[in-house]
């Protein structure tokens, strides 16, 4: 239930901050959602490693009607009417009132990748017969990241800004940091799944 409630609260919390603002990593400029949205790949992976590709398949869709209901609350919120003493609905609108097509992008985008990653991780999982979390943690996640930004972008952006930004500023600016934050969550990775197996343990009746 923790578990799931992390990805939830990441998974939302990355769609809210991708909306909000830009940021500058080391010259590269990417929406804050970045900071977060990789560590639902990271728990996807922890969650197939304890309980299985089947219970991670259902957190990812448990994560995307979460984010769902959240974009459907957040329309309700934008529409009422606003009280007069509140003269902020231009910047509420500017800051979460989500475009349909980059909805849509995001959503796609999510599904494919996230499932990608389960699939992946299973199948690196099987080659090495279990042994060796960092490659299957990493290998599943670079590719399912990669996935994620190109479908998101191209829906998303398509048409809409010259390519050459599209491929360079958009797509590979993000891919890069996400490989890098993924490269990094490799040790959080290991005390998720300690930590995991030691609860899944306490859980089980003598």
């Amino acid at each position: 239930l923790l578990i799931t409630g992390l990805f939830i609260v990441s998974l939302a919390a990355a769609n809210v901050l991708s909306a909000a603002k830009l940021i500058s990593i080391f010259g590269l400029t990417v929406d804050a959602g970045i900071i977060c949205y990789p560590l639902t790949f990271l728990i996807t992976d922890a969650v197939a490693e304890i309980w299985g590709k089947d219970t991670a398949r259902n957190i990812v869709w448990i994560g995307f009607v979460a984010n769902l209901v959240m974009v459907f609350l957040i329309w309700i919120g934008g529409i009422l009417p606003a009280s007069p003493e509140w003269t902020n609905q231009s910047q509420f609108q500017a800051v979460l009132g989500s475009v349909p097509r980059i909805v849509f992008a995001s959503m796609l985008a999510y599904l494919i990748s996230q499932h990608h990653d389960i699939l992946a991780f299973q199948f690196w999982r099987n080659k090495t017969k279990g042994r060796k979390l960092w490659m299957r943690n990493n290998f599943s996640t670079v590719v399912s990241q990669g996935l994620d930004t190109v479908i998101f972008g191209f829906i998303a952006f398509y048409g809409v800004v010259p390519l050459e930004i599209l491929l360079g500023e958009i797509i590979l600016a993000q891919y890069v940091i996400k490989v890098a934050v993924a490269l990094l969550d490799t040790p959080f990775c290991y005390l998720l799944v300690a930590w995991g197996r030691g609860s899944k343990a306490q859980a089980v009746p003598a």
